[in-house]
């Protein structure tokens, strides 16, 4: 192992997106001299246990959907054997370790020093490191950024046998298809994870506290794909809480007991219980206090639209400033950043945008947002200043389909002002993971009704449907 550097003009404490878009493009565009510390693995939560092994078993999860389509279509698709999870697991495993190893290598091709290890602030200048063979060494740096990310929210401790569960990155540790399964929660994670199980053919429980899931999009995302996966089999135990969590030591099989509108129910022979409750930020045990970094009441670091903390020279983007919690968003703050710390006057107030962030969920069906829900315009401009746009469809893709076995397709585009600019985009079908980004680029332009109406349709394709609404 190389000699670690003593200072450094640039500190990164976590490897993760934003971290690596801070340190890559402050060396290897601008020259400044760039250490980053990481004590797991490089690329973070979205290569390790989020995005990119997420959508692999998304990808697998619509192959399975495509074979069952397949027979609507005169296909006789037989299967010699059952759908090989493990196979499927141990080659996401090694796709993301390639990940990791190309990541090392960017680092070293932008000059950036890569040093394995926990850092810890010890002043505003100041960062001590604890390598993996328990030795310490102090770094001086003109300027430190923490990109330290979350982690998956702890059950909660007052639920006995709350720890047979595991969280939502222990998802990634399953290596057997199991045959039944629950999850816990109702954000985009538990929602894309129930969605994946339950199209590869496993018994699907979903336990949520209020009647819809997804309940930071808008009503015609929250009620829809709850529906739909009503209709696709999901169990929803809707308004429901649990009392205790029991596992059978010999078959380790899980109950799982819960309260809901009907009384108190259990749930029998659960493989795995999945607790995602959502992420907490990692700022624990790193010095933050040492150094004077204020948090705010829910434990993320304040950042400003400059990604500046309460302490000179200190910085934070990425999940643990509790901005937009994005893996492109962590990117693009890390990239702006750097240009403005170490791209002289052309850069000087470099900065993303917080505004019009196009998000997607990985559900089925797929879900795309961006920009304000109904509720949200209709506070912010006023209903009489709000025209509202619909359309309800079958997509081409179920033409040959059954009536039982044709998804849903919904669309909504929120307009505002008499020049009806349109403020909020929102659609749930088919492709919407695909559609929403060149959709999310003219709503960043500030497009209007006029301007989508302007725009010849391409037929046929869902995606028309936006640019036809009447």
């Amino acid at each position: 192992m190389a000699p670690i550097s003593k200072e450094t003009d640039l500190l990164v404490i976590g490897g993760g997106s934003g971290g690596l878009g801070a340190a890559r493009m402050a060396s290897g565009k601008f020259g400044a001299k760039a250490m980053i510390v990481e004590a797991a693995r490089l690329g973070g939560t979205c290569v390790n246990v989020g995005c990119v092994p997420k959508k692999v078993t998304f990808n697998a999860a619509a192959i399975a959907e495509a074979i069952h389509d397949s027979k609507a279509y005169g296909f006789s698709v037989q299967e010699a054997k059952p759908f090989d999870f493990t196979l499927f697991k141990n080659k996401r495993d090694a796709y993301i370790k390639r990940l990791n190893g190309i990541y090392e290598r960017n680092l070293a091709n932008d000059g950036v020093e890569y040093v394995h290890g926990w850092a810890t602030l010890l002043s505003r200048n100041e960062v001590e490191i604890t390598l993996d063979d328990g030795s310490k060494t102090t770094v001086r740096a003109n300027k430190i950024l923490l990109a330290v990310g979350g982690e998956p929210t702890k059950p909660p401790s007052n639920i006995p046998g709350a720890e047979y569960g595991i969280d939502s990155d222990g998802f990634f540790d399953i290596d057997t298809l199991p045959k039944k399964v629950a999850l816990i929660g109702a954000g985009y994670i538990a929602v894309e994870f129930a969605g994946m199980f339950n199209a590869l053919g496993t018994e699907t429980h979903l336990f949520i506290r209020h009647k819809n899931f997804l309940r930071a999009f808008d009503p015609m995302i929250q009620e829809e794909v709850t529906a739909e996966y009503e209709r696709l089999g999901v169990h929803i135990h809707k308004e429901s809480a649990q009392t205790k969590i029991e596992k059978d030591e010999t078959t380790g099989k899980l109950t799982i007991h819960y309260k809901d509108g009907n009384g108190e129910a259990k749930l029998d022979d659960v493989d795995h219980l999945i607790w995602a409750i959502g992420r907490t930020p990692m700022t624990k045990n790193i010095g933050l206090e040492e150094a004077g970094v204020k948090l705010n009441e829910k434990g993320f670091i304040i950042a400003d639209e400059y990604q500046n903390t309460s302490v000179d020279n200190i910085y934070a983007v990425g999940d643990v400033s509790g901005q937009v919690e994005l893996t492109p968003v962590a990117i693009a703050a890390g990239r702006r950043l750097a240009e403005r710390l170490y791209g002289g006057e052309a850069f000087r107030t470099a900065h993303i945008s917080y505004t019009n962030i196009p998000s997607v969920v990985f559900a089925h069906p797929e879900v795309g947002s961006i920009g304000l829900t109904e509720p949200q315009a209709e506070a912010r401009y006023g209903r009489e200043n709000l025209t509202v746009y619909k359309t309800s469809f079958t997509a081409l893709y179920y033409a040959m389909m059954e009536p039982e076995h044709k998804g849903p397709t919904k669309y909504k585009v929120i307009c505002a002002g008499p020049e009806q600019r349109v403020v909020g985009l929102h659609i749930m079908g088919l492709g919407s993971g695909e559609m929403l980004q060149g959709f999310g680029v003219a709503v960043k332009m500030g497009a209007t009704k006029k301007d989508l109406d302007s725009c010849i349709a391409i037929h046929p394709t869902s995606a028309e449907e936006l640019v036809t609404l009447k």
